[in-house]
């Protein structure tokens, strides 16, 4: 049976991460920061050492890496690399800055720009953490870094990562990336088939 490994998993279920992995052939290994989510792995994404390298079919990360400094960005991609296999995959998601820069020049900065299970999103929330989580005090949820479509495919080709494909859909930007190298139109044809 494959595995993926769920980075910054908090309290979000299995068939709540992406169709492809979502299915009884996936084992899900949860890995969070936060002990009182329940993982498997208590650890920071930028130190997996509990995962053996090479250990994982996929990866999952959905808005975690907007948590880190710029600078520690680097240590956790490669950190993703490591634990994949070489036919391993990658499924990235975080706010994207193009899109809510959009809003900033509009001058939507409180507005609701979309609903999310945790209730109304402003461009204020997407910048720098969900407002009503760092009010209760989970300050672990603050945002301290973020991308652009093009960032996001250069740091993951600098850490270690062959082929990726971006996706801009509702201020959110997605990833796939593979460890491995394919010609660009059949690493879209391949995201489509699997993620779309």
């Amino acid at each position: 049976m494959p595995s993926f490994l769920h980075v910054g998993c908090g309290h979000t279920p299995k068939s709540n991460t992406t169709p492809i992995l979502s299915g009884p052939e996936w084992h899900e290994v949860r890995l969070d920061i936060d002990p009182n989510s329940n993982p498997d792995i208590v650890a920071s994404m930028t130190d997996m050492a509990a995962v053996p390298s090479a250990s994982m079919d996929a990866l999952y990360a959905h808005h975690t890496l907007e948590h880190l400094f710029p600078h520690d960005v680097p240590t956790a991609l490669a950190e993703f690399a490591r634990v994949l296999q070489p036919d391993g995959f990658a499924i990235i998601g975080c706010p994207d800055l193009q899109q809510i820069g959009a809003l900033l020049v509009e001058g939507k900065l409180l507005e609701t720009a979309y609903f999310s299970p945790a209730g109304p999103i402003s461009a204020l929330d997407m910048l720098y953490g969900l407002g009503a989580a760092l009010r209760q005090g989970h300050h672990h949820m603050a945002h301290r870094g973020g991308f652009t479509r093009t960032s996001l495919r250069q740091q993951l080709r600098q850490a270690g990562f062959a082929t990726v494909v971006t996706r801009q859909q509702s201020y959110n930007l997605t990833a796939y990336a593979l460890r491995r190298p394919m010609p660009d139109d059949e690493a879209i044809a391949w995201a489509r088939t699997h993620f779309v």
